[in-house]
């Protein structure tokens, strides 16, 4: 039995709600069951968007607007044939529709067809008064297909349609970040804050921008104006905590980064950085308790983990450091950072089999810097395993071919594995590439730099290069 009008609620959604609940079947405006059927989808609730559009297309079966919001919910669940059939039949009944051809471009979307998303999207544009909505569109379209210029100038629309979009700012600035047009970010930032001077997201914005280029005073100024918009902004004080550190204030980082904790709850981040700080201003205790104080929040950060390594490695406790980087290594066995970290640990506690494997991990995972090479054979080089060493600096030499480093190591190698003629070569070799880094071998090879051999071929390079 249906209510009478004045007994029933009188905001849609409510009313909506109530009926579910009871056997009562209330009438409703087709746009009332639009803005309910809106609202549960902007809520995630598809489930009620669902029934509220199975309802409602009963008692409105030719509404055209409702119909749509089915494809909606079609197009969203993947049921991509249905969703096509449906927009077949209403495209007959109403072919100047633009939601119709938005709702293609969506299905050709998840099917990575983005090209024809973007043109049946312009179609739409044609024919829709308010377009925001698909500039919105058009801008995700060109991001996925990596044109990072024509998805800002989308994005720059809908802010100038809605200066308070800021999912659409913070895509504006992805894209000038891409595009790597630091300085066009900056510009366009400074004009957006003309008009809108106390918008605490764009100050942050423009503050991370002149963080990468280095203009620390101006970043710092720029985090205070966004805390002056907005007090309980977190972002802007760990930003300026960031900023802080650059400029060796470490002290008033940690009391920014602690701001953080009060406002909200502690983050393993902040924990971390203020450990940092406090182990640059050389209070050794209070950085240990903030870097346990950070495992502790997220046992799963393996950032925290390497600090700890770190903190100790520095100090020469190499068996704590290896005890922490095994945790970092259990949580992220893939980076190669950790296993060269480890490697240099191991080779510390002269563990060097051990060395020897986590080189080889963080070489295989990627990491070829020069100092993994040259680390990787003094290892080799201690376990007398001489030439497994000249063959590391073999690889090195592939990526570093005039490295000094490289050749006079590798002479070296030669002649500890009594191979004569091919420690000639790679001394003269490095003596050509680079007589002013002799000292290298000396340092290295003592021994051998003083004999009688060595010098004759230093004599003769130098006779030659004359």
């Amino acid at each position: 039995m249906a209510l009478e009008a004045n007994e029933r609620p009188n905001k849609p959604i409510a009313k909506f709600e109530s009926m579910l609940k009871t056997d009562d079947v209330y009438f409703f405006d087709a746009e009332d069951f639009e803005d309910i059927i809106h609202h549960y989808l902007n809520h995630g609730k598809i489930a009620l968007a669902k029934k509220a559009i199975k309802i409602g297309l009963r008692q409105h079966p030719d509404s055209i607007a409702l119909k749509l919001l089915d494809v909606e919910v079609l197009v969203f669940e993947n049921n991509l044939d249905r969703a096509e059939d449906l927009l077949d039949k209403l495209q007959v009944l109403d072919s100047s529709n633009e939601e119709i051809y938005i709702q293609r471009a969506n299905i050709y979307s998840k099917k990575d067809n983005h090209e024809a998303a973007v043109k049946l999207l312009k179609k739409a544009l044609n024919l829709s008064e308010e377009s925001y909505d698909i500039h919105s569109l058009l801008g995700m379209e060109y991001l996925f297909m990596d044109d990072f210029r024509l998805a800002k100038e989308c994005f720059m629309r809908c802010v100038d349609f809605d200066d308070q979009d800021y999912s659409s700012l913070y895509n504006v600035i992805y894209c000038f970040d891409f595009l790597e047009d630091f300085e066009g970010a900056i510009v366009y930032l400074n004009d957006y804050l003309d008009r809108n001077p106390y918008c605490e997201v764009a100050w942050h914005q423009l503050g991370k921008q002149y963080y990468s280029k280095h203009m620390f005073k101006e970043a710092l100024t720029a985090f205070d104006f966004a805390i002056i918009s907005d007090d309980s902004f977190i972002g802007a004080y760990f930003e300026k905590g960031k900023v802080l550190e650059k400029l060796g204030k470490y002290s008033e980082a940690i009391e920014n980064y602690e701001i953080t904790i009060q406002i909200e709850d502690p983050t393993s981040h902040a924990y971390l950085r203020i450990g940092k700080c406090y182990e640059r201003l050389g209070n050794d205790e209070m950085a240990k308790y903030y870097y346990y104080q950070t495992v502790h929040e997220d046992p799963l950060l393996d950032k925290g983990w390497l600090a700890i390594t770190d903190f100790y490695f520095l100090k020469g406790d190499f068996d704590k450091a290896l005890h922490y980087i095994s945790k970092a290594l259990n949580i992220d066995g893939e980076n190669p950072t950790y296993w060269k970290k480890s490697a240099n640990i191991n080779a510390a506690l002269e563990n060097y089999d051990q060395a020897d494997f986590s080189f080889k991990q963080a070489v295989d995972l990627g990491n070829y810097e020069l100092d993994t090479w040259l680390n990787w054979a003094n290892v080799a080089k201690e376990n007398h395993d001489y030439i497994s060493g000249i063959h590391i600096l073999a690889q090195g030499r592939e990526f570093y071919p005039e490295s000094s480093e490289i050749l006079y190591k590798t002479a070296g190698l030669h002649l500890l594995a009594n191979d004569k003629i091919n420690a000639r070569i790679g001394l003269i070799d490095a003596l050509n590439k680079n007589s002013e880094k002799l000292h290298l071998f000396e340092e290295e090879f003592p021994t051998y730099f003083k004999t009688e051999w060595t010098q004759n071929i230093i004599s003769n390079n130098k006779r030659a290069s004359r």
